[in-house]
C-alpha cells in the first residue's frame, strides 16, 4: 500500500528540487512575515538601482510610497504594471528631500531572464494575518519571488486528497484578503497533490473557475502532471520567469490576466525556431483551443528576432464578426502593437514604411490594394523600401483569409517574406482543393511543414475543449430513402415547426435550464439560405405569440418567461438580387432587436448591430450576466460558424445538408468551449438526412481527430445508459433502503464515507448525462432502478450529510482512500429556487474595480437585482434581508467596496448575524457561548449523536436560569425545551443563512 506523504514533506521535497542542481532558485528560510518580505524587496530594489540610491538610500516615507504603488487592487492591475516601459516595470518616488526631485526605480525586467538584474527566491510558510476578526491567521505553502515580489503561489495537498482542494484553499485565501499587500503582485497559482498538478492565472476568487485549471503537456502533447516533473518543466528558470513575464497576456476587455496553455507555448517556440531557420510553416491547433491568442503572441514574439523587421497579422474583411480584431485590440492595449483598422491604404503604407519594429493588423484586401497602387505608380517613395522588408505574415484561419493565388501574388511582391498559418482544420490530400495550375491544393503546399499540432483528441483529453454529442433527428415519417427526399420538404412549415418545437421545448437540459435564470446557455440555428433564415425568424415570432400549433411550454415559461430571445444575422448587400427584400426584412429585425434590448441600430449601422449580437451571444462582459441583456438564439446561414468564440454557447442546431468536412468541424467547434462544470459537451442537433450527416461527421472526425474519433464523440445512448445503471447500482449497494436512519455516519470510517460520496458523485454525473439524450424516458428509468423524485431527495440529503461529516473530521486524518472532490458541483439537481450566488455575481459586477472606471447603474440593473432579492425572500427571508442590506450599502457607497469580494463581505455579515443569535441564545437560556458555537459549527441534521452535545449540556447553568428568569421551567422541562430551541435555531435560522456553502 502506498505511503501517504504529509503536505510538509511534499513541500520540503519541492523546495529541495527547486534550489539544487543547476537551478537559479535560492531558498530563503528567514523570510516568514510580510515585513520581512518587504525588507527583502527593498534590498533587491537598492541593488538594481545603485546609481540612483547609493548615496541617498530610501527613507521610510519613500518606502511607504512604493508599498502603496505595489498594493494592487487586482492581479490585472499588477499585470498591467509588470508590462512596464519597454519591458521594465518601474515605481516612481517623490524624494523626501525635495532637492533630489522625483526618481523612477526599475523593479523587474521582462527579458532579463537568469541574468544579472533578476533574482529568484523561494519562501514557505509565510504568515498571513487575518484581515477580519472573524477569519483566522494562515500560513501559505510555497511562494516564488522574482526580485523580491511574489509571482507564483503554490498550494499543496497530500496525495490522499484531491488537488482541487488546494484550488479551493486558494479561493478561500483570496476571499479572506490573504493575497493583499506584497502578495497582490501574484500572477500564477499552482495547485497539486503531488500526483496531479495544475496551474491557472491569478484572479479574484469570484473569477477563478476550476474549469480553466491547466495541466502541462510536453511538446509532443504528453501530460506532465506529477509535481516533480511539473516543477522541472514549468517552475525552473528560465520557464517560470517566461510564464509570468512573457507567456502571459492581458485581456483589457475582460480586465483579466491570461496565462498561455502549454501547447500554445510550444507552438510559439516552434515558430520562432522556424523563423530563425528562415522557414515558413503552419500550426494545426484544433478549433476552440485559443488559436487567436496563440497567433497574437506569435506575431508579438517574432519581433524579438533581429532578422524580422515587421510582422503583419492578416484578417479577412469578410470576417464580419470582428472577434479576431476585437481580441487583438484587447490584448494590444497594454502592448506595443499597431492596429490598422482604417480603410485608408495610405495609413498601411505609412506603417509599413516606418522604421519601427511593429505588428500591423490589416486585411488581405488592403494589402492587395496597396500593391495595385504601387503598380499604378503611387507611393513610389515608399515602394522599394516596403518591397525589401524582411516581413513575417501571421495568418489566423489561414485558408479563409488568404487564397493560394493571393498568397502567390503577395510572395512575389515581398520576396523576403515568411508565412505562418494557423488553422483548426488543415486541408489534406483527402479533402484537397481542385487543381488550378501550380497553385497549392493542401495546407502544407501553401504554407510549408507542420510546425506543431494539437488535435481535438488531445484538447479533449487535456480539458482544453469539450467533446461533441451529436443527435441525428428526423422530422419526417417516410419509407423513401434520404436521397429521394426533395429539398422542398424541409422548407415547409410543418417541418420548421417540428424543429422549433425541438429547440424551444425539448432542449431544456442542453440549454442549462436546470441552472436557473441568468445562468442558462445559448444556441445557434444554421440553415441553408437567407430566405430560409428569414422564414424561421418570422415563424418563431408567431410561435412566441401563440399563433401556431407549437407553443412555448409552461415548463419553459416557469424558468424563462421570455424564452427564446432570438435574432438573425446575415450579409445585407446593396445591388444584388433579393437585396431589397433582405434590407426590408432586416429593418424589421432591427426594430424588434431595438425594442428587446433598448438599442438604436439602423441600416446605416449594421456593423454595430452585428458586433452587438456577437457580444450578447458571447456574454464575455459582466453586463450580460443580466437576463434582460441575454440572447438565447441566433439564426444564421454561414456567419458565426467560423472564428466565433462564445463559451456559454452550448448547442448548434443544424437544419441543412452536411457541409464540407472542414466546414463541418469549424461549425461544430462553435460550442465546445470550456465554460462551467455543467457544460460537459458541445451539443449538435441535426434535422435533415441523418444517415448522410452521420457519414459526414464520421469522415470529418476521422480526418481531424488524428485517430481519436472515438474520444471526441459522447457515448451512444446504450453505452451511457449502461454507465448510469452501473453507477446507480454501485451507489445503492453501499447504502440501506433508508440511508438516513439505517447508517450512523459518525460510526463509519473516513474511507467508507469517501467511497459512498464518490459513488454518489458518479451516480449524479451519469443521471445528468442521460437526461440530455432523446431516448431518455424518466418513467422507464425510475421503474428500472426503483428511483423516484422523493428517493432522489433522500439521496441528496444523505450525500450532503456525508460531506458535513467529512468536513467535521480532522484534515490531517491520513487514510488510504481515494481522493474525493468535496467541492463537487452537483449536475442532476434541478434549480427551482433563485440561486442567490447569482445575485452576488450581479452585485459584484456593479462595483467599479478602479478609480478610472465609472459604472453607471441603469434603472434596469437596479430592478433586476431588486427582483431577484424579492424572489429570494419567498424561500429564504433571513438571507434575503442580509443581501438586501448589503445591496443598499453598495449602491450608497460603491467606492467603499472597490476591489473587494462581495461574497466575502456577505460571509462576514452572515457570520456576524449568526454570532449575535448564538450570544442571544446563550444569554436567554444560560448556556455556554463557546460550547454552543462549537455545537452549531459541527451540527449534522438527522444524526442521532452530535459532536459537542455532551459539552453543551454540561455548560447549562440551570441554577442561574432559575434565579434570573421569571416563570422559570422545571429542570426536566428546561432540558427538553432548550434542546428543541437550539435545534430550531440551527435548522430554521442558521442553516438557511449558510445555504450557499459560503461559510
Amino acid at each position: 500500500m502506498m505511503q501517504v506523504k504529509p503536505e510538509l514533506e511534499i513541500e520540503k521535497q519541492l523546495i529541495s528540487q527547486l534550489v539544487t542542481g543547476e537551478s537559479q532558485w535560492t531558498y530563503r528560510e528567514d523570510l516568514k512575515t510580510e515585513d520581512q518580505l518587504w525588507e527583502n524587496f527593498f534590498t533587491k530594489l537598492a541593488q538594481n538601482n545603485v546609481a540612483l540610491l547609493a548615496d541617498h538610500p530610501l527613507t521610510e516615507q519613500e518606502k511607504r510610497q512604493i508599498k502603496n504603488q505595489l498594493n494592487f487592487v487586482s492581479y490585472y492591475d499588477a499585470a498591467k504594471w509588470l508590462v512596464g516601459e519597454n519591458g521594465i516595470a518601474k515605481v516612481e518616488v517623490q524624494r523626501e528631500d525635495a532637492s533630489l526631485g522625483t526618481i523612477r526605480l526599475s523593479v523587474i525586467w521582462r527579458d532579463n531572464i537568469a541574468a544579472g538584474k533578476s533574482s529568484y527566491e523561494v519562501v514557505n510558510q509565510v504568515q498571513r494575518e487575518k484581515v477580519n476578526p472573524l477569519d483566522q491567521d494562515r500560513r501559505l505553502d510555497v511562494t516564488l519571488l522574482i526580485n523580491g515580489l511574489p509571482m507564483i503561489q503554490i498550494e499543496l495537498k497530500s496525495s490522499q486528497a484531491a488537488f482541487i482542494d488546494a484550488f479551493h484553499q486558494i479561493k478561500k485565501y483570496d476571499r479572506e484578503g490573504k493575497f493583499r499587500g506584497i502578495y497582490s503582485s501574484l500572477q500564477m497559482f499552482v495547485v497539486t497533490n503531488k500526483i496531479d498538478t495544475r496551474y491557472i492565472a491569478a484572479a479574484r476568487e469570484n473569477k477563478l473557475n476550476k474549469q480553466f485549471l491547466t495541466k502541462w503537456v510536453d511538446k509532443d502533447n504528453h501530460p506532465v502532471t506529477n509535481l516533480t516533473s511539473f516543477a522541472h518543466e514549468v517552475l525552473s528558470i528560465p520557464r517560470a520567469h517566461q510564464m509570468v513575464m512573457q507567456y502571459s497576456v492581458i485581456d483589457d476587455s475582460k480586465k483579466s490576466l491570461i496565462l498561455l496553455r502549454p501547447y500554445q507555448i510550444h507552438a510559439i517556440e516552434a515558430v520562432q525556431e522556424a523563423s530563425r531557420r528562415q522557414e515558413s510553416g503552419y500550426v494545426w491547433h484544433t478549433t476552440g483551443s485559443g488559436k487567436t491568442l496563440t497567433s497574437y503572441k506569435v506575431a508579438r514574439n517574432l519581433l524579438q528576432i533581429p532578422s524580422i523587421q515587421k510582422t503583419i497579422f492578416v484578417v479577412d474583411r469578410r470576417d464580419l464578426d470582428q472577434q479576431t480584431t476585437s481580441s487583438f485590440l484587447s490584448y494590444a492595449t497594454n502592448d506595443v502593437i499597431d492596429i490598422d483598422e482604417t480603410d485608408n491604404t495610405h495609413d498601411l503604407v505609412k506603417r509599413l514604411g516606418s522604421n519601427d519594429k511593429r505588428v500591423v493588423v490589416t486585411t488581405i484586401q488592403k494589402i492587395t490594394t496597396m500593391m495595385r497602387k504601387f503598380d499604378q505608380g503611387l507611393y513610389q517613395r515608399d515602394a522599394d523600401k516596403i518591397k525589401g522588408l524582411r516581413v513575417a505574415f501571421v495568418v489566423d484561419e489561414c485558408h479563409r483569409a488568404v487564397t493560394p493565388q493571393t498568397q502567390k501574388d503577395i510572395k512575389a511582391f515581398f520576396p523576403q517574406s515568411l508565412w505562418y498559418g494557423f488553422t483548426g482544420t488543415p486541408i489534406f490530400k483527402e479533402n484537397k482543393r481542385q487543381q488550378v495550375g501550380d497553385l497549392a491544393q493542401t495546407t502544407q503546399q501553401q504554407y510549408g511543414d507542420r510546425l506543431h499540432e494539437y488535435t481535438v483528441k488531445e484538447a479533449i483529453h487535456d480539458g482544453a475543449v469539450l467533446g461533441f454529442k451529436v443527435d441525428y433527428r428526423n422530422t419526417l415519417i417516410t419509407d423513401r430513402s434520404e436521397d429521394d427526399i426533395p429539398d422542398t420538404v424541409y422548407e415547409n412549415e410543418e417541418h420548421m415547426l417540428e424543429v422549433l418545437d425541438a429547440i424551444i421545448n425539448k432542449s431544456r437540459q442542453q440549454l442549462g435550464f436546470q441552472k436557473g435564470v441568468g445562468n442558462t446557455y445559448n444556441a445557434i440555428l444554421t440553415v441553408k439560405s437567407i430566405p430560409q433564415a428569414q422564414a424561421y425568424y418570422d415563424l418563431l415570432k408567431k410561435v412566441k405569440a401563440g399563433q401556431t400549433r407549437v407553443k412555448v411550454s409552461e415548463r419553459v415559461k416557469m424558468v424563462l418567461p421570455d424564452f427564446p430571445k432570438a435574432t438573425i444575422t446575415y450579409s445585407v448587400t446593396e445591388n444584388e438580387e433579393d437585396s431589397r427584400a433582405n434590407q426590408d426584412h432586416m429593418k424589421q429585425v432591427l426594430e424588434d432587436y431595438n425594442q428587446e434590448f433598448d438599442t438604436h441600430f439602423t441600416m446605416a449601422d449594421l456593423r454595430g448591430f452585428n458586433t452587438d449580437v456577437n457580444n450578447r451571444l458571447a456574454r464575455k462582459q459582466d453586463k450580460y450576466l443580466y437576463r434582460n441583456e441575454q440572447l438565447d438564439l441566433v439564426i444564421v446561414v454561414n456567419r458565426l460558424l467560423t472564428g466565433f468564440d462564445a463559451p456559454c454557447l452550448s448547442t448548434l442546431f443544424i437544419d441543412r445538408k452536411p457541409m464540407q468536412l472542414q466546414d463541418l468541424i469549424q461549425a461544430f467547434s462553435r460550442n465546445n468551449r470550456i465554460f462551467d462544470s455543467s457544460k460537459t459537451y458541445g451539443h449538435i442537433i441535426t434535422f435533415q438526412k441523418p444517415l448522410a450527416f452521420k457519414e459526414a461527421v464520421d469522415n470529418a472526425l476521422k480526418l481531424y481527430s488524428n485517430g481519436g474519433e472515438n474520444d471526441v464523440l459522447a457515448p451512444n445512448w446504450e453505452e451511457e445508459k449502461r454507465n448510469f445503471l452501473r453507477s446507480c447500482s454501485d451507489f445503492q449497494n453501499l447504502i440501506t433502503d433508508d440511508p438516513v436512519e439505517g447508517l450512523q455516519l459518525e460510526q463509519m470510517s473516513t474511507p467508507q464515507l469517501r467511497k459512498i460520496a464518490k459513488a454518489y458523485q458518479g451516480f449524479d454525473k451519469y443521471l445528468a448525462s442521460i437526461r440530455v439524450y432523446k431516448e431518455y424516458d424518466e418513467e422507464e428509468i425510475y421503474a428500472q432502478t426503483g428511483l423516484s423524485a422523493e428517493e432522489l431527495e433522500v439521496y441528496l440529503g444523505f450525500y450532503q450529510n456525508i460531506l458535513a461529516e467529512l468536513k467535521s473530521r480532522s484534515e490531517d486524518d491520513n487514510d488510504d482512500g481515494e481522493p474525493l472532490d468535496i467541492h463537487y458541483e452537483l449536475e442532476s439537481i434541478q434549480v427551482d429556487e433563485i440561486n442567490y450566488a447569482y445575485i452576488l455575481t450581479l452585485i459584484q459586477s456593479l462595483i467599479e474595480q478602479e478609480q478610472s472606471q465609472e459604472k453607471s447603474l441603469s434603472a434596469q440593473d437596479r430592478e433586476a437585482v431588486d427582483t431577484y432579492i424579492q424572489s429570494l425572500e419567498k424561500t429564504n427571508p433571513n438571507l434575503a434581508q442580509i443581501i438586501s442590506e448589503l445591496w443598499q450599502e453598495v449602491q450608497a457607497n460603491p467606492d467603499r467596496y472597490r476591489g473587494q469580494s462581495i461574497a466575502n463581505i456577505l460571509d462576514q455579515m452572515i457570520e456576524a448575524v449568526i454570532q449575535q443569535h448564538i450570544q442571544d441564545f446563550s444569554k436567554t437560556w444560560y448556556v455556554g457561548e463557546d460550547e454552543l458555537r462549537y455545537y452549531v459549527n459541527h451540527y449534522r441534521k438527522g444524526a442521532k449523536k452530535q459532536l459537542g452535545e455532551s459539552q453543551l449540556t454540561k455548560s447549562q447553568r440551570y441554577k442561574d436560569y432559575k434565579v434570573e428568569v421569571t416563570d422559570a421551567l422545571n429542570p426536566l422541562l428546561y432540558k427538553k425545551q432548550i434542546k428543541e430551541a437550539y435545534t430550531q435555531l440551527i435548522e430554521e435560522v442558521i442553516e438557511p443563512l449558510r445555504v450557499g456553502g459560503y461559510m
